[in-house]
């Protein structure tokens, strides 16, 4: 079956940088819409980037200026360079795929992300 493999979680101080990975299998990587999502506890699960088949992308207010997201394309992984942290970015970030043609939806398993001094 389809599987989004999240990485690059972990614990970082304010200010520093963590790169997440998303690495896919059993899709057609290059057709699908990509994105970040992340789910702080006690709050709803929200949209932090997204990057189209295409190349666009775009991202949440709250991490514009901090946060870049890139695909590659021939290793069916999508990235999240998360730079500036700050406490509030702590939260568990989910990969996501989505082919909106067909309606395919997955997500991964999310991987931590914990911002502390």
């Amino acid at each position: 079956q389809v599987q989004l493999v999240e990485s690059g979680g972990g614990l970082v101080q304010p200010g520093g940088s963590l790169r997440l990975s998303c690495t896919a299998s059993r899709i057609t990587f290059r057709v699908y819409d990509m994105a970040w999502y992340r789910q702080a506890p006690g709050k709803q699960r929200e949209l932090v980037a997204r990057i189209v088949s295409s190349g666009s992308s775009d991202f949440a207010d709250s991490v514009k200026g901090r946060f870049t997201i890139s695909r590659d394309n021939a290793k069916n992984t999508v990235y999240l360079q998360m730079n500036s942290l700050k406490p509030e970015d702590t939260a568990v970030y989910y990969c996501n795929a989505q082919y909106l043609i067909t309606g395919h939806n997955y997500w991964g398993q999310g991987t931590q992300v914990t911002v502390s001094s």
